[in-house]
């Protein structure tokens, strides 16, 4: 028996965002939305799967950049309208070649850089 996407609470375009966190680490990386065939997806094949709400369609993290996460652990909340995945990630998690996505923070009113973008 397997795990019924159902059961979670969408938005209403059909979305659930998606938490992605260093899987040894702890660290945050990065979030994205995922729909029931995403979910379905990353369950199946052990590759992150978001939908892009851009482009209208689905995408496997590190597909085309090799910045793969690989599903360790995925996780519901309490209220089942929000998801954590724990990953491998290969590479860094942003598309601005930082490890995280949360890379500013504010600090005394001020957006502070707390990381550079990673070399290759």
């Amino acid at each position: 028996m397997g795990f019924d996407t159902s059961t979670l609470k969408y938005d209403d375009r059909g979305l659930i965002p998606c938490i992605a966190q260093d899987a040894e680490g702890g660290e945050v990386l990065m979030m994205a939305w995922m729909n029931a065939e995403a979910v379905a997806r990353t369950l199946e094949s052990g590759r992150v799967t978001y939908w892009s709400r851009s482009r209208q369609s689905f995408w496997i993290k590190g597909e085309s950049s090799g910045h793969v996460q690989e599903l360790v652990d995925l996780r519901v909340d309490c209220d089942r309208d929000c998801l954590l995945a724990l990953v491998r990630q290969t590479g860094p998690a942003c598309h601005t070649n930082r490890r995280s996505c949360f890379y500013t923070a504010l600090r005394d009113g001020d957006e502070v850089e707390l990381m550079k973008p990673m070399t290759e």
